[in-house]
């Protein structure tokens, strides 16, 4: 019975010390398929991230695209910028050329039969484009030789413009002198003189009043008869036959004397050109004041002093542009 005791005890002891091991149960179908989902959200996970990553280096590439797309574009529009400006001062160099040309080439070929020189005369021989050019001394009225502006374009050309207001840095409230020979600059605002426009108008000629406002809309007046006497006859203006869609605003100074801040011809009490500040055929006083003062952005209520045309905006708007140009009443284009 002892031996018996003696050997279980050490059976136990034996398994103490070396115990079995227990075999795990087997994973039921239901554990497996959790694992595979747990395994695939993790894979779902790491592909989600891959993408939202290829997702910003896609979007930061395309921004580096678009920026040196616009950067490329600026260039290209500076560059254009430049190949413009390029052609325009070309094609102004070009045009006095070409002036300069055809007036060397005038001068050695005149005849006695070209006495009076206009803009119209230069377009009959070929003169075409609108620009500044040079007529030539008249030897029967003791004239220089005078610089004019001639649109060659409007309808038909051959304008030779006697008078511009457009930039309002030039005064025009000038004595009798001064109209007289003329002031300003011949590509901005200037009046051409009243010696030149009666050198000018000794053919009967045409007038024409070309206006625009600061809302940029544009009317004209054309007066098919314009002349203008001498200074001993104190410049009298002579216009008739209106047509044009600005109004009638000059026939009131018609048969009138030019009268200026020194010389009072009007045929008013009132001195006309110093309260209209301007030199023109003032009647008593005006229809119209295109010498009077540059005022900008359009209404002065403050007087009637402005480049005003009545038979348009009325006595207190002054306009912003105005060009008067004239050619021989039988001018064909």
């Amino acid at each position: 019975v002892q031996v018996q005791t003696v050997a279980l005890l050490l059976s136990r002891v034996t398994w103490a010390q070396n115990p079995r091991k227990r075999l795990a149960p087997p994973k039921t179908p239901k554990a497996q398929c959790c694992d595979e989902v747990r395994s695939l959200k993790v894979q779902v996970a790491n592909l989600t991230s891959i993408l939202e990553e290829l997702g910003r280096k896609q979007e930061s590439d395309l921004m580096n695209v678009v920026r040196q797309i616009m950067e490329l574009d600026q260039q290209n529009r500076q560059q254009e910028a430049r190949v413009t400006e390029a052609e325009s001062k070309y094609s102004e160099i070009n045009n006095r050329v070409e002036i300069m040309q055809l007036q060397t080439l005038q001068s050695a070929t005149q005849t006695s039969s070209d006495a009076t020189y206009d803009c119209a005369s230069l377009f009959t021989k070929s003169y075409k484009i609108s620009g500044e050019y040079k007529l030539p001394k008249d030897e029967f009225l003791g004239t220089p030789e005078l610089s004019v502006f001639c649109d060659m374009e409007t309808n038909g050309g051959g304008w030779t413009v006697i008078q511009r207001r457009k930039i309002g840095l030039t005064s025009f409230h000038r004595d009798w002198k001064q109209y007289k020979s003329g002031f300003g600059s011949i590509r901005g605002d200037f009046w051409l003189g009243n010696d030149h426009i009666f050198r000018l108008t000794r053919q009967p000629s045409v007038l024409r009043i070309e206006l625009e406002d600061w809302e940029g809309e544009t009317r004209y007046a054309e007066y098919g008869f314009f002349t203008v006497s001498n200074e001993l006859n104190s410049y009298k203006l002579f216009l008739a036959n209106y047509s044009g869609n600005a109004g009638d605003s000059l026939r009131y100074h018609n048969n009138t004397n030019f009268s200026t801040i020194n010389k009072d011809n009007d045929k008013c009490v009132d001195h006309c050109a110093s309260l209209r500040k301007g030199g023109y055929w003032y009647n008593c006083c005006t229809d119209s004041n295109l010498n009077g003062v540059f005022y900008r952005y359009g209404e002065h209520t403050k007087s009637t002093d402005g480049i005003t045309w009545y038979g348009w905006h009325g006595p207190n708007y002054s306009l912003k542009r105005v060009e008067m140009k004239v050619r021989p009443v039988g001018f064909q284009p």
